[in-house]
């Protein structure tokens, strides 16, 4: 018996693909298959980043970009790339996440550790879903009325809420409700904001006034009075005793408090329309708003003057904004229309853009703590997630031709623009391996050099050659005006030696004569002096003008074995070498002339 167990092959065994195997389609269940579901693990990249900070590393030694997939361990989170804020922009999307009852969903929060997001929809339900997988965990029903107001404490151990009655509940990280009091009456409640000390939270409504309540007792301290309309949105400042709070009212948008004096201490005369979101930046020097005249402001306390600057951008109203939670100068803002902008501060242009993220109004977006994946609500009924670009995602949207594509069309766009195209159709090269070598070339020298080239004539011309009465291109260069060197034509002397008859060497045999085994013919000798070019003076020859020569690698075996023949001219038209006649020795012939 063979042994057939995982790990040993068996011979006799005919495997067949699962697919192709007989009755397939009609076996099926009919079940969906099981697909892998898109998983960001942040695991890795804040073990490297725990790792990696035991010392400082010098900047350049850093990841600029995500590596590939199959090196994903070795990815860095947001807060080690300080310098780059830009690979913190989140415009993939990963997943949409939707309750069974649809309904809007006003307020999103993660947990202080990141493993979760609450969200609270009209419905008065808090659904619960992972920060990795993004798939559902559970559902509770906190609120009988919808959730319009969330926020944890500073360190992260009590979640706030409030609902649209202007009822306020606190709940620990398990989930568990431990207290619920009327903070508005039957008016709902918009916002709420802890102190930087944790003792106490600042609550808005649309009755049009921000209170001050003490977390602990939970009663009311102050009670903040100026806007003329409904307030939206209150936040405290992350370091000082400063409230700020945006309404409904135009000729009060924003508002900043004392939250210990109860009185304001200035009004920002900035929008034309409903202030829909602020916040307060880490740094506790810029605040921003988004209101629906379709800007988001940015101001610096430290200069109230005027505003820090303007974003303009969508083109509905903004109803939501988000600071990032490690690169101080990014935003991420929300509109009316569902698109959703980044913007770097001290830059006019968004960084980054999702239009049509969703298709209706997005209420509220939530960074990740560790800034890597944004969550945006919205009253399409659904909460998305998205996550930054992959490096390979990022070459084939923003670079989707190589290197080479890129460089050839820029190449061609100048040379559209300087005429070079022009000029080289002009040209109408047709030999190969000349390609900007004619220009001095008399203009009927290409179309008859292919007849005498096979007419065997005198004025024979050899692909790659120049003529001896044509200058070549790089003589016209200025670089080469003081140098000509070889500029002296071949001497007729040496012409005429080759062509006359010397003693003892026998006449000149005719090339229509095959008998004649020894010597050269008229042709070949003509041919082998429109070989000697002037730039080369020693030109070999080797051989193709033999006739009957055995071995012999020059034009003048006399059917010799091997020889050296060595012919040298100078300007004095001096004839130097001798005539090897089938010496024994392997040589090579070669004719050298000196154009001094």
């Amino acid at each position: 018996m063979q042994d057939n167990r995982r790990g040993h092959y068996d011979p006799n065994r005919q495997f067949q693909p699962y697919v192709f195997r007989p009755n397939f389609m009609k076996n099926q269940d009919g079940e969906k298959k099981q697909q892998g579901r898109k998983v960001i693990d942040w695991t890795g990249a804040c073990v490297n980043t725990m790792m990696s900070r035991r010392f400082k590393r010098p900047l350049k030694d850093k990841t600029c970009f995500q590596p590939l997939t199959s090196s994903i361990l070795k990815a860095e989170t947001p807060g080690s790339l300080p310098y780059l804020p830009a690979n913190s922009v989140t415009t993939r999307f990963v997943r949409t996440a939707t309750n069974k009852q649809k309904c809007p969903v006003y307020q999103i929060v993660w947990t202080p550790d990141g493993r979760r997001l609450v969200t609270g929809a009209a419905s008065g339900e808090f659904t619960l879903w992972n920060g990795m997988a993004f798939n559902f965990e559970t559902i509770l029903q906190a609120h009988d009325q919808p959730v319009r107001a969330m926020c944890w404490s500073n360190d992260g151990i009590w979640l706030a809420t409030g609902d649209h009655q202007g009822y306020v509940k606190y709940w620990q990280q398990n989930m568990n409700n431990c207290c619920m009091f009327q903070a508005h009456k039957d008016q709902p409640c918009r916002g709420i904001s802890f102190s930087p000390t944790d003792a106490k939270f600042a609550s808005c409504s649309d009755d049009g006034t921000v209170r001050i309540w003490d977390f602990y007792h939970h009663t009311e301290e102050k009670i903040l009075r100026g806007h003329g309309s409904d307030v939206k949105k209150v936040d405290w400042h992350p370091h000082k005793g400063l409230i700020a709070s945006g309404s409904k009212d135009l000729q009060t948008p924003i508002k900043l408090w004392d939250p210990k004096a109860g009185k304001s201490i200035t009004t920002l005369h900035c929008h034309k329309g409903t202030v829909m979101d602020i916040q307060w930046n880490k740094n506790g020097h810029w605040l921003a708003s988004a209101a629906r005249d379709h800007l988001v402001k940015v101001f610096d306390i430290r200069n109230l003057k005027t505003h820090y600057q303007v974003l303009r951008g969508h083109r509905k109203e903004a109803s939501s904004l988000a600071w990032h939670t490690q690169h101080e100068g990014l935003l991420a803002t929300g509109g009316s229309e569902g698109s959703i902008i980044y913007w770097m501060i001290g830059e006019d242009q968004p960084v980054g853009q999702v239009d049509g993220g969703h298709e209706s109004l997005i209420w509220t977006m939530a960074w990740h703590p560790l800034g890597h994946v944004l969550a945006t609500a919205s009253n399409d009924h659904s909460t998305k997630f998205w996550s930054r670009q992959q490096t390979t995602e990022i070459v084939a949207k923003d670079y989707p031709k190589n290197e080479t594509e890129i460089l050839a069309e820029i190449s061609k766009q100048v040379r559209l623009e300087t005429g070079i195209e022009e000029q080289e159709a002009e040209r109408e090269i047709e030999i190969p391996g000349l390609d900007g070598f004619e220009e001095g070339a008399p203009p009927n020298v290409f179309q008859s050099m292919a007849s005498e080239y096979y007419n065997n004539s005198e004025q024979t011309f050899r692909t790659g050659l120049t003529l001896h009465n044509t200058p070549a291109p790089m003589e016209e260069l200025p670089s080469f005006e003081k140098k000509k060197a070889f500029s002296k034509p071949v001497p007729k002397e040496f012409a005429s030696a080759w062509d006359s008859n010397r003693e003892g060497e026998g006449n000149i045999p005719d090339k229509n004569n095959p008998g004649n085994s020894g010597g050269f013919n008229a042709g070949s000798n003509q041919r082998f002096r429109q070989e000697l070019h002037p730039y080369n003076p020693h030109m070999p020859h080797r051989g193709g003008y033999n006739r009957g020569g055995r071995g012999g690698r020059g034009g003048f075996n006399r059917g010799g074995h091997h020889h050296n023949n060595h012919h040298q001219f100078n300007n004095r038209d001096q004839h130097h070498g001798g005539q090897g006649r089938n010496l024994p020795s392997q040589g090579s012939n070669y004719v050298q002339w000196d154009g001094r």
